[in-house]
Parts: structure tokens; sequence; C-alpha cells
């Protein structure tokens, strides 16, 4: 194939996968503690035998997808004044058990199941310093402290566990909200927790929508590159097939 096609068939890949990843980030705009990630890059260069005409070296830079960088700031708090809603303040992952294992989150929506736990909305319970978190019909109306202690009317009930890691960015996304890793959690020294309220997604629709807009037109201006080529190519055949008649 010719190199023109190549290196426009990579670039419109590279357009295809950025596109992808605005598409998710706007899926998940509403979605709490959703943190908007970006198509990461790097360009390719080979090595290539000169064409008729050229001499020294010749070179090919193509576009080589470099995977996704998580935006990990904070979202805006919004109050919900929901005794169950829980909003982290600064570094931090609520730590919840699945059936795959633990798994990591800063999305504090919770509700109680039928046993009493703290779980999350696939039910999926929230974990404190020694376990599930589980509320008895007596302990009638929870407050949390800011450092996470969960108390009733008999007293303390619980603490939230939050960790957090050495390297944040690392993190594996399993879903819109929940994170795996090997990395081994250490606990937050002044964890700080807001009942009653949600972190938002950190995703801008505007923004996503601009950087989805330069998107296409570079895409665009890739496949009138890509019709030009064809185009060069299909006069030259029918001119060749011309002076051979």
């Amino acid at each position: 194939m010719d190199n023109t096609l190549l290196v426009s068939l990579s670039q419109q890949l590279a357009s295809f996968r950025s596109m992808e990843v605005i598409a998710n980030n706007l899926a998940n705009a509403d979605t709490p503690a959703f943190k908007r990630e970006s198509a990461m890059f790097q360009e390719y260069v080979e090595q290539v035998t000169p064409a008729e005409g050229e001499t020294g070296s010749q070179q090919i830079s193509f576009v080589k997808d470099a995977g996704t960088a998580r935006d990990l700031n904070q979202g805006h708090v919004s109050v919900t004044n929901a005794p169950f809603d829980f909003a982290i303040n600064g570094k931090g992952y609520f730590t919840v058990q699945t059936a795959s294992g633990p798994r990591y989150t800063r999305n504090g929506h919770f509700t109680m199941d039928a046993s009493g736990r703290l779980v999350t909305s696939d039910g999926d319970p929230l974990q404190g310093d020694g376990g599930d978190i589980t509320i008895a019909p007596e302990d009638g109306d929870i407050h949390v402290a800011a450092d996470g202690t969960v108390s009733g009317l008999k007293g303390q009930i619980g603490k939230i566990k939050l960790v957090q890691f050495d390297d944040e960015a690392a993190l594996v996304n399993q879903g819109a909200s929940l994170y795996s890793t090997d990395q081994q959690p250490k606990d937050v020294e002044k964890p700080v927790i807001q009942q009653g309220a949600i972190e938002a997604s950190n995703v801008s629709p505007v923004i996503e929508i601009s950087h989805m807009i330069q998107v296409m037109r570079a895409y665009q201006a890739t496949a009138n590159l890509t019709q030009s080529q064809e185009d060069m190519l299909r006069n030259a055949i029918d001119k060749l097939a011309g002076t051979q008649s």
C-alpha cells in the first residue's frame, strides 16, 4: 500500500480512538466521581528505502496509540442530604468488596440492603476497618463524622475505610467508577468525608464537545488527503492506459 495512505490510515485510527474516549466521557458526565480520560498518542518513525529520484535515509512518521490518561482532579461536591451519600474531600478511595475481590471507588452513593449493610448500587458492601458496615434498626438515625466514624443511637457502629495509593494513575478502570490495582493500599492519614453529599464527575460536556469537533475536523482533513491521493493515482493510471492504447 502507498505510504501516504498508510500514514493517513494511522491518523484516522487515532481520530477514531479519540472519539471513543470522548464519547465515554460524555456518557459518564452524570456518573458520580467519574474521572475523565484523554487519549494519548506517540510518534512512530519507520526507516524506508528511498524512492526513485531520492537519496539518503527516508523516514515515515505514523501515529501510535499510547493508551489513555486519567484526570484525577476532584469533581464538584453537591449536597444531596441523603444519609448514605458520602463525598471524599481530598485524597482517598472507598473500599468495596466484590465477587472479584476488593475494588476502590470515589463514588459515595450507597444504600442499605435487606441485611442492613451499606452497599453500592450493584450490591457490593462498603468496607470499614472491621469489614462490612451493618446498621441495625435500633441504631436509628446514622451520623458519619469527617474521619469516617459511623454512629447511631447506641454509639459507634464502625468506621469507613479510606485508602490511597502511591500511583493513582496506575489504577485499572473496572467500569464507570470502580478501580482495581496490585498496589498495596495505604490508610489515608486525615480522611475528610462529608455525609449527605456526593462528588460529581469532573467531565465538562462543553469541553468534550469542543474536543469532539476538533477530532472530527482532523478526521475530515485526513480523509480529504486520502481522497486526493486516490484521485492522483487514478488519473495517473488513466493517463498511462491512454499512452499504451
